[in-house]
């Protein structure tokens, strides 16, 4: 054989690469080659033999079935995005430092932590993405769970046509409806029972949250129809599926779960009902609740009294009140601040003397109940998103407590004031800010509308303004400024140029802090002029009108 090593003849039979194999990793010592021809050593043999045989195995390969070519890439019917907002994007999606977090950050803005406002924005006016710009999108939506809603909306139907080809992209189509795959018209009955009946179960919660996002009767119809087959943790899923579209409509099957034989989908069938003042689980519990909370009129003043419950009998707890409480809590205030925050806040003007919700929480309450009886009541009021109550429970902003009678932690808060109109929310924020300054503020700006309002806006930078004459370093403050950068009305950059000059700085001012506030109220007006040319950028191509010339037919 022509190219076959010198020193003899290394024929070597059929079936021996094994023993070859063997042979070496027993060592030619131990086992010496079957075949060595005159004048060569074991271990020259054993090569010698090894490298022809490995050139009659690759020689006698067959060649392999070619693949079947994927299906092309389906069409994005959208339109694309303007040129520069095009180059922006990918701008964007090369900033992969995700922000410096605490510490000095210098005065460049963090480019992808504007990102998913880009994205809103893009999807807003319903562009399609660039396909060169898919993979990186992908990437960035792979580490970055928050920003993968708007990133497939974005990436439109070629994200899930990629992820079938990259394992590294799998979760674009776990996040998609069905797991990537299309269901079936809501007007295709068969369809869609058969998907029901027969789909995975990513494929069956899919298909459940789309019908009860537009027809919500239809999707409490079909599960129904399978509730009794369904696993207990499966029909725990299904069941809270039902907050999308929630209504009246959907007691009877509500009440129904309520005799489940898992405790877990009582107690989520017992919190939906609960969200429904006119339920008849809401009237049992205020029943319950009235009964623990009356007006005391014996006193120099009106005054709450209250008497929580002795027992958890076993029709509380078929309604959801658990019976065990948590370490550190008394049994009998456990069982009320259920009941309470379970029952219509519309029982307890009736209640309590035709008083407002304002009056009702300025009374009073007896024996040490007010703070259980008022954290029970936020609970409720966020819960039932009643403005009237949560405003109420707020209080002034200016309150010395920084809050209202039941606003006992700023979670609580946050959760109140998700329950105003956006211009109200921003007004007690701004109160709050201009009160007690920003160390508290930081959850209270996250429930807040994007971009803040104006008093907002204006309250927040005249507090950072008032922290840097106070001579600190401004990195304590970096999670406000983070959220200024993306949610500042970038109008206010002008406002923000007066700030950019390094001050003088007092005699106990930190080393240096002067021109690190320089530096953050650089980055910050940076940063609002960026996201403000962003807009601009994303905006349509303007036409020969719309700039300014006159249509063909109105010339001359």
């Amino acid at each position: 054989m022509n190219g076959a090593p010198s020193g003899g003849d290394t024929a070597i039979p059929d079936g021996t690469w094994e023993e070859l194999v063997t042979t070496a990793l027993l060592g030619t010592d131990r086992r010496a080659p079957a075949h060595v021809p005159p004048g060569r050593t074991a271990p020259a043999a054993l090569l010698d033999a090894a490298a022809v045989a490995t050139v009659r195995r690759r020689a006698g390969l067959r060649p392999g079935r070619a693949a079947r070519r994927p299906e092309r890439a389906p069409a994005d019917p959208r339109p694309p995005l303007p040129a520069p907002a095009a180059r922006r994007l990918t701008t964007l999606l090369a900033d992969r430092s995700g922000g410096a977090g605490g510490g000095r950050r210098g005065s460049s803005p963090d480019l992808i932590e504007l990102l998913p406002q880009w994205l809103a924005a893009a999807n807003a006016h319903g562009y399609a993405a660039p396909p060169q710009a898919l993979p990186a999108l992908l990437d960035a939506a792979r580490g970055r769970t928050d920003l993968r809603p708007a990133a497939l909306a974005f990436a439109g139907p070629r994200a899930l046509w990629l992820a079938r080809l990259n394992p590294d992209w799998r979760f674009a189509l776990r996040a998609a409806p069905g797991g990537g795959a299309a269901l079936p018209d809501a007007e295709d009955a068969e369809a869609v029972r058969r998907l029901w009946q027969e789909g995975l179960f990513a494929e069956r919660a899919a298909l459940l949250g789309a019908l009860r996002a537009r027809t919500p009767g239809r999707g409490r119809e079909l599960l129904a129809s399978t509730w009794a087959a369904e696993r207990a943790e499966d029909r725990l899923m299904f069941l809270d599926s039902l907050r999308t579209g929630l209504s009246d409509a959907d007691e009877l099957f509500l009440e129904q779960a309520l005799g489940d034989r898992s405790r877990n989908v009582r107690a989520t069938a017992a919190d939906l009902l609960s969200a429904l003042p006119g339920s008849a689980l809401a009237a049992r519990m205020a029943v319950r609740a009235t009964a623990c909370v009356a007006l005391d009129r014996t006193g120099d003043g009106p005054a709450i009294v209250v008497e929580a419950p002795h027992e958890c009998d076993a029709d509380m707890e078929r309604d959801g009140v658990v019976a065990t409480p948590p370490a550190g809590r008394g049994e009998r205030s456990w069982w009320l601040g259920q009941l309470v925050e379970s029952a219509p806040l519309g029982t307890w003007p009736e209640r309590l003397g035709g008083r407002t919700p304002e009056e009702i929480v300025a009374l009073p309450v007896t024996d040490g109940w007010q703070g259980e009886l008022h954290a029970a009541w936020c609970r409720a009021a966020a819960r039932q998103r009643d403005a009237a109550w949560s405003r109420a429970l707020l209080g002034s902003p200016s309150a010395p407590e920084a809050g209202g009678p039941g606003a006992v932690s700023l979670a609580e808060r946050a959760k109140l004031l998700a329950s105003l109109e956006p211009d109200e929310r921003a007004a007690w924020v701004a109160g709050f800010i201009a009160t007690h300054g920003l160390s508290e503020a930081f959850q209270l700006l996250g429930v807040c509308a994007v971009p803040w309002a104006p008093p907002l806006g204006r309250a927040v930078v005249d507090a950072l303004d008032i922290a840097r004459d106070a001579g600190s370093y401004p990195w304590s403050f970096s999670g406000v400024m983070g959220l200024a950068e993306r949610c500042l009305d970038p109008a206010e950059a002008t406002r923000l140029e007066s700030l950019l000059a390094i001050p003088d700085e007092p005699e106990d001012a930190a080393p240096g802090a002067g021109g690190y506030w320089a530096e953050a109220f650089q980055r910050l007006v940076t940063t609002l002029r960026l996201r403000a040319e962003m807009t601009r950028e994303l905006l349509p191509p303007a036409g020969p009108c719309e700039e300014g010339a006159q249509p063909p037919d109105a010339a001359g």
